[in-house]
């Protein structure tokens, strides 16, 4: 008998707890679009320890911030989609490099539902009845971060206020499709 099989028979048994809930944060577009479109999320070396926390089932929400769009006077940080964690995090093979940014972490996603590109759910207005921010004056500066854990109610909350505004990824994801302009 092997010695995993020997501690395992010794132990008593450990029930798996379920899934956890994340909001993953975005703030770039070009990032937003890659993230959709292949379905994948990479994390920067310096977020790498908070990256390994989200396990393979983990509900995620994607969240875009106002600078996300690069007009942050007219957009809003919205909750744009949900997926789920499809892949261990691990150090990829081929870091993905957005603008100047490397991040070597990464992990696959199947998206199951996304707004359409520049709506969904504003975060700001469900701040007062999230605990996840003990205190609504200073939200966004638990925002900056690559992802933030979500307790169980403020998940349900996200998920029940959010699923009015989702539509099928084949039918939303062509919306977050675009090439940046080539300097000239």
């Amino acid at each position: 008998m092997s010695f995993a099989r020997r501690v395992a028979r010794t132990l008593p048994a450990i029930v798996i707890g379920m899934p956890s809930s994340h909001l993953l944060i975005i703030g770039d577009r070009a990032a937003l679009s890659w993230v959709v479109t292949e379905q994948r999320m990479a994390f920067p070396a310096g977020r790498a320890q908070a990256a390994r926390a989200l396990e393979e089932g983990d509900e995620i929400f994607l969240y875009t911030t106002r600078g996300c769009f690069r007009n942050p006077t007219r957009d809003l940080g919205r909750v744009i989609g949900r997926a789920t964690i499809a892949s261990p995090v691990r150090t990829l093979d081929e870091p993905v490099v957005f603008g100047e940014r490397t991040f070597p972490e990464g992990c696959r996603l199947k998206v199951s539902g996304l707004a359409r590109c520049r709506e969904g759910l504003v975060l700001r207005d469900l701040v007062p009845r999230l605990s996840v921010f003990p205190d609504p004056a200073t939200w966004s500066v638990r925002m900056r971060r690559a992802s933030l854990t979500l307790p169980v109610t403020d998940a349900d909350l996200v998920r029940a206020e959010l699923e009015p505004l989702l539509r099928p990824y084949d039918e939303a994801a062509e919306g977050y499709r675009w090439q940046e302009p080539v300097p000239g």
